[in-house]
């Protein structure tokens, strides 16, 4: 197993237990949100320096 897929496994646990937690603080909306944002502002700043 390469590093790159040992660290994208590490990402998406870490993703999934922020969400767990989210759930046991009833904090889904401000998550989701938060995760809706911050795709946009990925997208816009990978178009500005492509």
């Amino acid at each position: 197993m390469s590093i790159a897929k040992v660290r994208g496994l590490l990402y998406r646990l870490a993703r999934l237990l922020g969400d767990v937690n989210a759930v046991e603080k009833g904090k889904v909306p401000q998550r989701v949100e938060r995760r809706i944002v911050g795709r946009a502002v990925g997208r816009i700043l990978g178009r500005l320096f492509r």
